[in-house]
């Protein structure tokens, strides 16, 4: 299969799926290695595709009509307090859309999450031991921002109370 339409038909299997796509799922289904499927996903970034990686797999993010769009910034400054702070935006019903740090020389580093669930946290730290790396809040001394998707402002104020009663939350 040529690049183009091998690219074509990946932008339709993302944009149709109901749930992230792995990498190595679309190599085996095209026949080539992942890093093909990295070029390619980074050849259809570079045409204006909105797709992003996430610890799931690949997908468009998909904004429902109803959440409102937060950004919070929180400290930890150990794992198993990364996940206790995981774990009090989801059982709430937020999306944890992504993990954002500033750093001193390359700015803002960003990192996609699309954490939904108590289940996409057991396998987000699955993934951190298993490849031995570090979140990247390590980086700023456990500084960091989330966007987050709420299903309303009274959610989001419940949020709010549980960070600052955990000590998470910093406010201005």
């Amino acid at each position: 299969m040529k690049g183009k339409i091998r690219r074509i038909a990946i932008e339709k299997a993302i944009i149709e799926a109901k749930e992230p796509i792995k990498g190595s799922d679309l190599a085996k289904e095209y026949g080539v290695s992942r890093q093909v499927i990295v070029q390619d996903i980074a050849l259809l970034r570079a045409e204006g595709k909105g797709i992003i990686a996430t610890p799931q797999g690949y997908m468009l993010p998909k904004k429902q009509e109803k959440s409102l769009q937060k950004t919070i910034v929180t400290r930890h400054k150990k794992e198993e307090d990364l996940k206790e702070e995981l774990t009090l935006m989801v059982d709430l019903g937020i999306n944890i859309i992504d993990v954002i740090v500033e750093h001193p020389v390359y700015g803002e580093i960003r990192g996609n999450l699309n954490i939904k669930s108590r289940l996409d946290i057991e396998n987000f730290m699955v993934r951190l031991e298993e490849v031995e790396a570090k979140p990247l809040a390590e980086l700023t001394d456990g500084v960091h921002m989330h966007t987050i998707e709420v299903p309303s402002e009274a959610v989001y104020e419940k949020l709010i109370n549980r960070l600052r009663i955990k000590n998470y939350l910093i406010e201005a």
